[in-house]
């Protein structure tokens, strides 16, 4: 029986969660203060029951009863998740519209067996790392992170002896990503070997397919839960706190091959079947529109299952023709992507060493579409060396220019089909040898090229003859 209400009483939890209270008064000697169910439906503390630690709260709290640390934003107060803006999905899925909702992408994930690790070499010395400044539009940016990130439960408070620099790169779109300086954390971490899939084998198994169902997953490494008691490792240091995650963030030198392995697990029954991995981009592929539809609803399924989330506004649904991983597929072909060739052709003539590497990196991501690529490259790989001085000769021009009116003139590349004949054209020059692999189409008894190899030859290697050569 209650029988008295007391005056608001100010309640403090976990050092941080400022309220006051108005408590019912009634005979309880076991328990001497009860919150009650819908105290915890407001406030809805996540709790780590093995630690009695409280990661997160609503987003009530953030404007209501964090005030102290200084870190409300203006958020919806609501339980309830937002429904998911389909309209870009197609209709036959909208019944997995789960699997698109951001709010689910956005919160703790669970443990599994593919957690990151974050094992440290033996004897190693803990790396120190600066506090970076920033500037007003970065510190209210950085707020709303901080805020938003302690009530989805990714981060918590720390007193880690770790502490990497936080700081923002900004976008394409004039917004700013968040980053973590965890270089030296990554050089005294045991690496993952687990492997990334190679490029120039990525789409051989899409040869007959027709048409592509591209999907981008959501927050894609914060679906992957920190190993139990790792979490201190990747803690960071902001003007507003010290902070931990408890989910993987990006930067982390293991990150790559922790994801790759997961997603190769959730859909490793469906690879070189039907769909493509890399990372976080899924490609789907199919010979009909008919056969497509099941295979798009059972990975979008089995990614649901697995609580993998998919950003509807960045996939391509029953496409014809797509780009990924930077080049553009289509029915048995393989093409360039035309923005990746403009930056090619606008790229400036490179004025030191370290602009002309960049330039050379960026072009032998295209090189199977160029012939004799090696051979056309070498005045510009030569100046690459450090034991010569960095000297812009007419000869380097003529390669630069020649080199960037190929990138234009790139053929689309058929893919190999096994049941057709293969034709290989090989060349030798004094400085490096070249190959193309061809196949001769039924449809108008040409050859079209598959692929395009070239080779710098090493001083050992061009005193070879030719024969030896090709």
């Amino acid at each position: 029986t209650i029988t008295h209400q007391t005056a608001p009483v100010k309640l403090l939890i976990s050092g941080n969660h400022h309220e006051s209270i108005s408590f019912f008064v009634f005979p309880s000697p076991q328990t001497p203060v009860v919150l009650g169910h819908d105290w915890l439906v407001t406030h809805n503390p996540h709790i780590d029951w093995k630690t009695s630690h409280i990661s997160s709260w609503s987003p009530y709290c953030l404007s209501h009863c964090l005030l102290s640390a200084n870190l409300s934003v203006p958020v919806p107060d609501s339980s309830t998740p937002t429904p998911p803006d389909l309209s870009l999905v197609p209709s036959e899925y909208h019944d997995l519209q789960a699997v698109f909702c951001k709010d689910r992408a956005s919160s703790l994930p669970p443990h599994r067996p593919y957690d990151c690790c974050v094992d440290l070499l033996q004897g190693a010395t803990l790396p120190s790392s600066r506090l970076y400044s920033l500037s007003k539009p970065e510190r209210e940016c950085m707020a709303t992170y901080i805020s938003e990130s302690l009530a989805a439960g990714i981060i918590r408070p720390s007193t880690s002896p770790l502490g990497a620099g936080f700081f923002f790169v900004a976008k394409k779109d004039g917004s700013l990503r968040p980053c973590i300086d965890y270089r030296g954390l990554n050089q005294i971490t045991i690496k993952n070997k687990y492997p990334l899939p190679l490029l120039s084998s990525t789409f051989d198994p899409v040869q007959k397919a027709t048409i592509f169902t591209k999907l981008d997953l959501r927050n894609a490494y914060h679906l992957v839960r920190i190993r139990e008691g790792d979490e201190w490792k990747t803690a960071f240091k902001t003007p507003l706190g010290h902070y931990e995650y408890l989910v993987m963030p990006f930067g982390l030198t293991n990150a790559p091959a922790v994801f790759q392995s997961l997603v190769n697990s959730v859909l490793h029954d469906f690879i070189d079947k039907f769909v493509t991995v890399y990372l976080d981009d899924i490609l789907i592929f199919s010979s009909n529109l008919s056969e497509h539809r099941h295979h798009v609803r059972a990975v979008l399924q089995r990614l649901l299952e697995n609580r993998l989330f998919v950003k509807a506004e960045k996939c391509e649904f029953h496409a014809s023709s797509v780009k990924f991983l930077g080049f553009v597929l289509e029915s048995g072909r393989l093409k360039t992507d035309p923005e990746k060739i403009q930056a090619v052709r606008d790229w400036p003539t490179p004025t030191t060493r370290k602009q002309l590497q960049r330039f050379l990196g960026f072009a032998n991501f295209y090189r199977r579409f160029i012939r004799n690529y090696s051979q056309v490259a070498s005045p510009l790989t030569k100046l690459t060396s450090t034991k010569r001085t960095f000297v812009w000769t007419p000869e380097a021009d003529t390669a630069f220019l020649d080199l960037k009116s190929r990138f234009s003139q790139a053929p689309i590349l058929s893919r190999p089909d096994p049941s057709l004949q293969f034709t290989v054209e090989v060349d030798a020059s004094d400085s490096g040898v070249g190959a193309v692999l061809s196949q001769r189409s039924p449809s108008d008894d040409l050859l079209h090229p598959c692929a395009f190899f070239s080779k710098k030859l090493s001083p050992a290697e061009q005193n070879y003859d030719v024969g030896d050569r090709e």
